[in-house]
C-alpha cells in the first residue's frame, strides 16, 4: 500500500532511477502506507473492501515537501508536511489487517517518508549530490486524495496498480 506522490516525480525521479531500486521495479514516488501487504493471490474482493472502508476514514489532504532528511547516512528521502495523515493511513489499514504490521514490526516508529536514494545503490557522494539537487528545487506541493495497493517483484517495470482506493 501506497500514497503516490507524482508531484515529486519531476524532482526526484531521474534520481529514484540511480539511487532507488523500486523506482527500477516501476515504483513510482510514494509514501509508503503499509509494507509488506498480502501476496496478490490472497488479494479478494473482501480484502479490497476492507481497504476501502479503511482508507476512506482518513480526509484527502495538501502536503509539502520542503526539506530533506536522512535515516543515518544509509537513506535519503523527502519529509511531508504534515506527517500526521500519513501516519493516519497507515494506521488505519494496519488496524484493519493487524496480522501485518509495517515494515513487519522491524521499526517502533513508522516516519513517512518518500525515499530519494539508499546508499546501497549509490555512494556517499552521489547521495549528498542528490540532496543538493532537490534541495534546490524544494519545495514540492502535493494534493494527496488516494492510496494505491500495488503488486509486482523484483523484475524490472513489473509492479502494478491492483486498485485505487480513494481517501474520505
Amino acid at each position: 500500500m501506497i500514497v503516490p506522490v507524482p508531484e515529486a516525480e519531476p524532482v526526484v525521479g531521474h534520481l529514484r532511477r540511480q539511487l532507488d531500486v523500486a523506482a527500477s521495479w516501476g515504483v513510482p514516488a510514494h509514501v509508503s502506507v503499509l509494507f509488506p501487504f498480502l501476496d496478490p493471490g490472497q488479494v479478494t474482493d473482501d480484502v479490497l473492501d476492507t481497504l476501502t472502508r479503511a482508507v476512506a476514514t482518513v480526509p484527502a489532504f495538501g502536503c509539502r515537501f520542503t526539506r530533506t532528511a536522512w535515516f543515518g547516512e544509509e537513506v535519503l528521502w523527502l519529509d511531508p508536511e504534515p506527517a500526521e495523515p500519513f501516519r493516519a493511513l497507515t494506521e488505519v489499514v494496519h488496524g484493519a489487517f493487524p496480522t501485518h504490521p509495517p515494515y513487519a514490526g522491524a521499526f517502533t516508529e513508522v516516519v513517512p517518508h518518500v525515499t530519494v536514494g539508499e546508499r546501497r545503490h549509490g555512494s556517499p557522494a552521489a547521495l549528498r549530490d542528490a540532496e543538493l539537487a532537490v534541495s534546490g528545487a524544494l519545495p514540492i506541493e502535493a494534493q494527496i486524495d488516494h492510496a494505491l495497493l500495488i503488486a509486482g517483484s523484483r523484475a524490472a517495470t513489473s509492479w502494478r496498480a491492483v486498485a485505487r482506493l480513494p481517501l474520505g
